[in-house]
């Protein structure tokens, strides 16, 4: 059974700093592109930014290009959003995913086929 396991969402202040980790487990599991999505309230599920099995190609939302990066360490099977310069419309609830059949990172959803639970960020002015 594959589990991802998101941590270190909280709150933090407009032009502050968060760091996102996603851990992923599972027997016979390699995780291929891995991704961050987020969900404001009333709004639709978003891609924030994603990254090749590799490391090598990222892809992120215009929203946040220039202020999260997004980073793994195969090793571990764990992928990071750090965020910077954050801002009150970064508030939303942050899911990661991965793919086990893409190796380039991709925006879209359809392409991941495991979910975390989702871990809240908060973003006040």
């Amino acid at each position: 059974q594959v589990q991802l396991v998101e941590s270190g969402g909280g709150f933090v202040q407009t032009g502050g700093s968060l760091r996102l980790s996603c851990a992923a487990s599972g027997r016979s599991f390699t995780p291929l592109a891995m991704g961050w999505f987020r969900q404001a309230p009333g709004k639709e599920r978003e891609p924030v930014a994603s990254i090749s099995w590799h490391g090598s190609n990222t892809h992120y939302a215009d929203s946040v290009k220039g202020r999260f990066t997004i980073s793994r360490d195969n090793a571990k099977n764990t992928v990071v959003l750090q965020m910077n310069s954050a801002k009150p419309e970064d508030t939303a609830v942050y899911t990661c995913a991965t793919s086990i059949t893409n190796v380039n990172a991709s925006p879209s959803s359809r392409d991941y086929a495991h979910w975390g639970q989702g871990i809240q960020v908060t973003v006040s002015s």
